[in-house]
Formats: C-alpha cells, structure tokens, sequence
C-alpha cells in the first residue's frame, strides 16, 4: 500500500490514507497512454467531411456537346469529375473514425497517468472539494492552492463545485466516473477528492483505501 497525504484547500496536510500501489505507484508506460489518447481522439472525431460526387452535383443532364466531330474526348456530362464544376472522384465521404480498445488498455492508461502525475507530485487528494457555486470563492481557495491549469476530480453529484467551475478557464471539473487519461495529460496537475478515490477505486476493481 501507498500513504498518500490528504490535504485541505491550503494545502495544509489534515491527514493520510493508504492506496493500492497498482493506481498511484504503477510502472509509467508512455506507449500505453499514447495509445489511449490516440483512442479517445478518434472516438472524438465528427467524421462528417464530405465532396460531392458526379450524382450529387447539380445540372449535368444535357450531353455538353455531341459525340463526334468535335475533335475532343466524349463527355456525357458536365458534373463529370473531369468537366471544370464537376464532382469529384474518391473524395472524402462521412465515416466513423471510432474502434474498439480492449478495457484491460483502459484501465492500464488511467493508471499509468495516475502514477505519471503523483510520481511528478501534480496529483494531490484533498478531504473535501465542497463549493458555494460561486465561481470567485473556488477561484480563491485554488489560488491559495497555488495551482494553475488544474483538473478538479469529484464524484458527478458535486453541481456547485461544476458551476463555479465553468467560468475558470485554466481550470476544468470532471467527474471522478468520467476521469480520463487525456484529461489528466492535457492539464498542469490535478486535484481530486477523498470521496472521488473509492468511486475511482471500484472503476478500476480495486479495494477501498483505508
């Protein structure tokens, strides 16, 4: 087991609990959590890019000139990808960029960028994450933090803390069930709650900490 310190919204240690090693003090696997980033990105993409083809182009109907004697290749119409305003050959087409990865690289990732930011000391638990819901009384606390460009981890019933969070624009609340590698990656540190490390515990079929 791991003792983590827990620590109040000064940063001033209030106590300590005791973790699994395998979430907060696994081996660092930077081709793992690449190739679930990679996975989150494709599973974001829209895919809604499209062209035209010939049978999508307006007008065409009418030959563009006759058959013979023109001197010029035939044409049966003027959508032709060849025509200037035609459509166009093997162009992009709506398509879902999304694929299957096995949970076990899931797991693997959010643990390995767990052990990534608590071994860089950006990861801190804190007793509570409790808000007003004003945005200026969260801003306050998390200065005296001293923290920029934070992840605020709490359990998905924490509204407040959501609203006053969604005017920070350095800061960005997710809920402890949603928690992902690329959200852990993409910002400074991160800030999570005692009440969010169980929840977080049981997503990854580990015992409770103590």
């Amino acid at each position: 087991m791991l003792s983590v310190p827990i620590l109040d919204l000064n940063k001033k240690e209030v106590g300590s609990l005791d973790v699994p090693e395998e979430i907060f003090k696994a081996e660092v696997r930077p081709d793992i959590m690449q190739g679930v980033v990679r996975w989150q990105l494709a599973c974001r993409r829209a895919g809604t890019v499209a062209t035209k083809t010939k049978g999508l182009v307006r007008g065409g109907g009418k030959k563009p000139f006759k058959q013979k004697g023109t001197g010029e290749a035939r044409q049966g119409s003027s959508r032709s990808p060849l025509m200037p305003g035609g459509g166009t050959a093997f162009g992009p087409q709506p398509r879902d960029y999304s694929y299957t990865l096995p949970r076990q690289m899931k797991k693997a990732g959010l643990k390995t960028a767990l052990s990534y930011l608590m071994a860089e000391g950006r990861l801190w638990v804190v007793d509570s994450l409790k808000s007003d819901g004003k945005t200026k009384s969260l801003h306050t606390s998390l200065k005296k933090f001293g923290v920029e460009k934070t992840l605020l981890v709490d359990d998905a019933t924490n509204t407040n803390l959501k609203r006053a969070a969604l005017n920070l624009e350095k800061f960005k609340f997710v809920a402890v069930q949603g928690l992902n590698v690329f959200d852990l990656l993409k910002y400074d540190s991160c800030i999570v709650s005692k009440a969010a490390v169980n929840t977080l515990l049981e997503r990854l079929g580990e015992n409770h900490v103590s």
